[in-house]
């Protein structure tokens, strides 16, 4: 199981989050593969040390892998949870109130964006 951290909004509109699970088949020595999933387009992003971006939506569905450096998401809600290089999120939460999302380290963080139909 490869684990995935879902940020989506409840009928109220609030932020939350939800760990899941993305099922992996063994592939035999190519190691353990998932099912293929859908994309639509691949962004590269880099951002500045001192990034703290204040309560936003996702643009779209999307996931989010981190490369390097960490962050803290902020759920309308008030819960935090931290987050480091090599995690997966999947961003969900296209209308509603949003998530905050801050940098922890003072340093460029790389990261991509998979964007999902």
């Amino acid at each position: 199981m490869f684990p995935i951290t879902r940020v989506y909004s409840d009928k109220n509109g609030d932020t939350r989050f939800e760990d899941s699970f993305i099922p992996l088949k063994d592939a035999g020595k190519i190691g353990w593969l998932s099912e293929g999933l859908p994309a639509s387009s691949i962004i590269f992003r880099e951002v500045e040390p001192d990034y703290d971006y204040n309560f936003h939506n996702a643009p779209q569905k999307q996931y989010l892998i981190l490369i390097d450096g960490e962050i803290e998401i902020e759920t309308t809600l008030g819960e935090k949870r931290q987050f480091k290089a090599g995690d997966v999120l999947l961003l969900e939460d296209t209308e509603g109130k949003g998530h905050r999302t801050k940098n922890l380290k003072p340093v460029k963080r790389r990261s991509i964006f998979i964007t999902v139909p």
